[in-house]
């Protein structure tokens, strides 16, 4: 199946992929796994996430199932609001007590 058929008419960006992936191990899982995702995302979002995970993979190349399909979710996400600006003000300013966490530390310490 590595040099079937099917693989031959790949999209170029996968063909990429599946030629940096099987040069490491289960790396045929690996693009199994991707290809698994275009039933449910479409292939066209499967290659962009694939060109944009590839874009920005580590100098080793890889590339996980698991950032593609972060990269895909990344572009189909909602976009985040401009602003979250309130009427709410603090009425108790925060207060930095490095105190509080040693006094904590050390009863843990005393129960070991």
């Amino acid at each position: 199946m590595r040099n079937g058929a099917p693989f031959a008419d790949l999209p170029e960006a996968l063909q990429r992929l599946r030629r940096g992936l099987l040069r490491q191990a289960g790396g045929d899982r690996v693009m199994a796994q991707v290809l698994s995702i275009v039933p449910t995302a479409g292939l066209e979002a499967v290659i962009v996430a694939v060109e944009l995970a590839m874009e920005g993979s580590p100098p080793s190349g890889r590339v996980s199932v698991e950032h593609v399909v972060n990269v895909r979710c990344r572009l189909n996400a909602p976009a985040a609001p401009l602003s979250a600006e309130t009427a709410l003000q603090v009425v108790t300013p925060p207060l930095a007590n490095t105190a509080r966490y040693d006094s904590l530390r050390g009863q843990e310490v005393g129960h070991a």
